[in-house]
């Protein structure tokens, strides 16, 4: 996977002077519509937002408050074909994700056949011995998993991170939607749009799905929040309210016998299906950390019992864990029993020696990352980064190696964006959402796209200064009308600002 000039989602590779065909009538939209004009939509939308409370907090800024997540006002485009090569590759993924939490927490073959190191599993702090014995009801572990892709060619996408615990993002994928709809509706006449705003209640399908047996035709489901002081809880709100369950605090449930009870006004009420935002350490004190005042006494054991549900299920962060990561290919042909449809990126453990010494040594080209870490934090861009940082990086690695992994500096693709500077090429990733439940896996048609808002950057995280842009998936059925002539008699002046950004 050489390194090669970044993909652009509009143009395409090499000296293109038009867009590609499929995108003609994105390309007229952006020459025809006036820069003031996007940036008026652009801040509208972000306004809205604000008024909306859908804001973010940084952990351990302490000067900064509650801020929103940049919006980006051009769409990111999918065509359908595109989109059915990557939701087989999902589905695929997602069942062997499922496969491999079942089997570490039980029969444990793939370790007994030698797939993986034991240590790797035993001495990971993500996996949960608590947990193991325990089964799910219907024996699903990840009912709602965020995938990381990139992409750095037309055909060219890699899973970047599986996300199996509490992934979040998808109330920015909501409300994306709902201001391009408003703002922009003349893209959704050009194109046929899959729409996505059917997630809240496939969630609530999911949810009640996977309710625990003899729970009856109207499983009772909540959502369960560590509080208003979490940087996600707009989204846990936002679902709770759009899915028309309540939203709870530890404070609102009690485990008696193992059974979980609401508290409300009118009473007790018995809970099936909690949708837990609250990592595993909090989750039960009488399991995990004795002084967290977030979780429920009793709930694992309620949950060993059979008598609730919790999406995700406790021990998923084995899943994602990074170094796990590095032998999804792996993972995926032992449960599946056929090679990865969508591959992982290049990856080098470097808890092995030979590994580690390639790292050590190249440590100016490739991105460095803690197996544990998330938002951006813990990681190495080695290219873009100073020698006092790559000389810490060394001295950590050397120290505790076992603790990262690091991939090559890839070239990722770009979308163009709407910067102070005018529309311009930034890198984009991608968070599509797969949800799992006892009728099938499902994939949202569309997903969070983040956008590294600097230029040059590669780190698309909102604590880094990342922001958003909505998804388009196509349907089947997109009229292509337009001819290559029309293209380059509408693109005009377009042609030469997009020429830039390939």
């Amino acid at each position: 996977m050489g390194q090669r000039p970044a993909f652009d989602e509009i143009m395409g590779h090499g000296d293109a002077t038009t867009p590609r065909p499929d995108l003609a009538a994105l390309g007229r939209w952006l020459e025809t519509t006036p820069e003031a004009e996007l940036r008026r939509r652009q801040q509208a939308a972000e306004t809205t937002f604000r008024q909306l409370g859908i804001t973010f907090a940084v952990y351990g800024d302490n000067d900064a408050g509650e801020r929103i997540i940049p919006f980006d006002i051009v769409p990111r485009v999918f065509l359908h074909d595109e989109w059915a090569r990557l939701s087989e590759g999902l589905v695929q993924r997602v069942d062997a994700i499922n496969a491999f939490l079942d089997d570490i927490y039980g029969a444990r073959r793939i370790l007994a056949e030698g797939v993986l190191p034991a240590d790797l599993i035993f001495g990971n702090p993500q996996f949960r011995p608590e947990i193991a014995g325990i089964r799910p009801p219907h024996g699903i572990w990840a009912h709602i998993c965020g995938i990381d892709l990139v992409r750095t060619g037309p055909d060219d996408f890699f899973v970047l991170e599986d996300n199996a615990r509490t992934p979040s993002g998808v109330s920015y994928m909501l409300e994306n939607r709902e201001a391009m709809l408003r703002l922009c509706p003349e893209l959704f006449r050009e194109f046929r749009v899959a729409a996505v705003d059917s997630y809240p209640d496939r969630l609530l399908e999911t949810m009640q799905s996977v309710a625990p047996h003899g729970a009856g035709q109207s499983p009772v489901c909540v959502v369960l929040t560590p509080g208003h002081y979490n940087s996600a809880y707009y989204e846990h709100s936002f679902l709770a309210d759009t899915m028309g369950v309540e939203l709870v605090e530890a404070a609102d449930l009690v485990v008696d016998d193992d059974i979980v009870w609401m508290r409300t006004i009118a009473g007790r009420v018995k809970v099936d299906v909690i949708y837990r935002r609250i990592d595993d350490d909090y989750l039960d004190p009488l399991v995990f950390r004795p002084d967290s005042t977030l979780g429920v006494p009793g709930l694992i054991a309620a949950y060993a019992a059979g008598n609730v549900a919790i999406m995700n299920a406790p021990g998923n962060g084995i899943a994602d864990d990074k170094a796990i990561y590095s032998y999804m290919p792996e993972i995926v042909k032992f449960y599946s029993g056929g090679a990865p449809k969508l591959p992982n990126v290049e990856t080098w453990r470097c808890r092995e020696p030979q590994a580690l010494q390639y790292v050590l040594d190249h440590l100016d080209e490739v991105v460095v990352k803690l197996v544990d870490g998330s938002g951006g934090y813990g990681m190495l861009v080695g290219p873009t980064a100073s020698r006092q940082e790559i000389e810490d990086f060394r001295a950590a690695l050397i120290a505790e190696p076992h603790r990262y992994i690091a991939q090559p500096t890839l070239a990722l693709s770009t979308v163009p964006t709407l910067v102070d500077s005018g529309l311009s090429p930034r890198h984009v990733d991608f968070r599509p959402f797969v949800l799992s439940g006892s009728k099938g896996v499902q994939v949202v048609p569309g997903g969070l796209t983040r956008v590294a808002l600097k230029e040059g950057s590669l780190v698309v995280n909102s604590s880094q200064g990342g922001g958003t842009k909505d998804s388009f998936v196509l349907m089947a059925d997109q009229a292509q009308s337009m001819g290559a002539g029309t293209m380059t008699q509408t693109m005009g002046g377009m042609t030469q600002t997009l020429g830039r950004m390939a």
